[in-house]
């Protein structure tokens, strides 16, 4: 038995009911059909370990939405399960889970400045053609001369068995017609562990800039998808390496680079930054701290100093990165709710848990990193220890044991006061009430100051001391 005659007698017989019953509908309509894209390739993978995905891709030689209206009357589904995409000419259909798309045969020419295709019907060798990679660009066939039999004109599947990454055709038109297949070609690489092949890595740098044309929304899509990848190192060494990266992301470029002055040197920040990512990585699968990994280190470029006697510095680089995340996330198209507030924090008290380290750190140090990392505190202490990437291994297991002190710490402090997502006892309305006073600067001022003392530990946590202790602060103030 051939390779790909096991894998397809393999599939899951929910699928294989499915085939049927599509290859029925084909067959009606007089509408040859098959199955394609990332389906096939998933099933064909060697040692494929993952169940197969429940999103299934069909190309027929005629309309899609007519195909798809008559498997949803063969299985006799709600018309509530059935959307057509006339202006794209799909339609999407949802059963047991499973989400199927439907979308007659087509090939497609672009205008040089434009990212939108022009697309007319064309031939299944046309439609694998303009496909991005050859294991993107097999099918199998659910017609009845060659029932389950693979389609495979650019042999995808060899390319799929040796771990490359290639193009259907010359990789300069594809990039050409389509820049953001260089994004996908990456991400395909990253998440196979596959090498680019020589070629298609060349078109990919000679064609990086035409990146340009693609909204940022798409771009994010394939990047985020690299990084929650298991290496996703790799995805910004292919990507800082080919140029693409300087399209979207140049402040992570300007990372790179060693300088010396008298001999001393500091550690090239990009790859640092990739080695942290790494480390992130194997520690959590959060996105966002993923993110923060990535622009932990930031804004190190503009803060650079060398200091006589001292070395190099990056004084004020943590504040600095956490003012830029917000402007970065808007232009990379990440969203700017709670998810960037969080990397922005994480950003911001990235060097302060190390501080907390030295056995004479208060107590109200170690509150006040808690109150201001809030439900940030855990991936804040994750973010710390994969900073920590010395080839020294003493110094590793130093820094590792200086991080065991501060999270005992925390965990002390945290029973005691209770300081974790604190909110102010005292509100502006009590102080407007007891003191007499209109809403202004003096409310918030008596606020702050209640807030200062809880956490110097002037006072307990807890209401009726913190009351107290504002009226004792109005008077003084003249106030009250």
């Amino acid at each position: 038995m051939s390779i790909i005659d096991a894998c397809w007698r393999d599939l899951p017989a929910k699928h294989h009911s499915l085939f049927e019953i599509v290859r029925e509908a084909g067959k009606a309509l007089d509408q040859p059909v098959f199955v394609v894209g990332g389906y096939v390739r998933d099933a064909l993978m060697p040692g494929r370990q993952s169940p197969l995905t429940e999103d299934i891709d069909f190309v027929t030689l005629g309309p899609g939405d007519k195909l798809a209206q008559e498997v949803a009357k063969r299985l006799n589904l709600p018309a509530s399960s059935l959307s057509i995409f006339k202006n794209f000419g799909t339609a999407h259909l949802h059963t047991e889970g499973m989400d199927l798309e439907f979308v007659g045969a087509r090939k497609e020419s672009y205008q040089r400045h434009s990212r939108k295709p022009v697309v007319e019907a064309g031939t299944l060798e046309e439609d694998q053609e303009r496909r991005d990679l050859t294991i993107n660009a097999m099918s199998f066939s659910l017609n009845e001369e060659d029932y389950g039999a693979l389609r495979d004109p650019f042999h995808g599947l060899e390319d799929l068995q040796n771990g490359i990454i290639r193009t259907p055709i010359d990789p300069q038109k594809t990039f050409d017609d389509d820049p953001l297949r260089m994004m996908r070609a990456i991400r395909f690489a990253v998440r196979f562990g596959f090498e680019i092949e020589e070629s298609t890595y060349q078109g990919i740098v000679d064609r990086h800039e035409r990146l340009g044309i693609i909204s940022a929304e798409r771009i994010a899509e394939e990047l985020n998808k690299m990084i929650l990848s298991d290496k996703p190192s790799y995805a910004f060494a292919l990507l800082v390496e080919t140029g693409l990266l300087s399209i979207f992301f140049p402040e992570m470029v300007a990372l790179q680079g060693v300088k010396e002055v008298n001999g001393i040197r500091h550690k090239d920040n990009f790859w640092h930054t990739l080695e942290v990512l790494d480390n992130v990585a194997e520690l959590s699968d959060d996105l966002w701290l993923r993110w923060a990994a990535i622009m932990h280190d930031i804004a190190k470029p503009p803060t650079q100093r060398f200091v006589q006697g001292v070395g190099w510095t990056f004084h004020g680089h943590e504040a600095l990165g956490a003012k830029w995340v917000p402007k970065l996330f808007r232009r990379l198209s990440l969203p700017l709710d709670g998810r960037m507030k969080s990397v922005q924090t994480l950003v911001r008290l990235h060097l302060r848990p190390i501080a907390l380290a030295d056995e004479g750190v208060t107590d109200s140090a170690v509150r006040r990193l808690i109150y201001e990392a809030g439900d940030d505190l855990e991936h804040l202490m994750l973010l710390c220890r994969a900073d920590v990437t010395s080839k020294n291994d003493t110094k590793v297991k130093q820094y590792l044991a200086n991080f065991d002190q501060v999270d005992k710490k925390i965990v002390e402090v945290e029973q005691k006061d209770r300081v974790r997502n604190w909110k102010n006892p005292v509100t502006g309305e009590m102080i407007m009430e007891a003191c007499g006073v209109p809403a202004g600067p003096v409310v918030g001022e008596l606020k702050e100051a209640v807030k200062e003392a809880i956490m110097d530990g002037v006072i307990e946590n807890d209401p009726e001391q913190a009351k107290v202790f504002m009226m004792e602060e109005a008077k003084r103030r003249g106030v009250c």
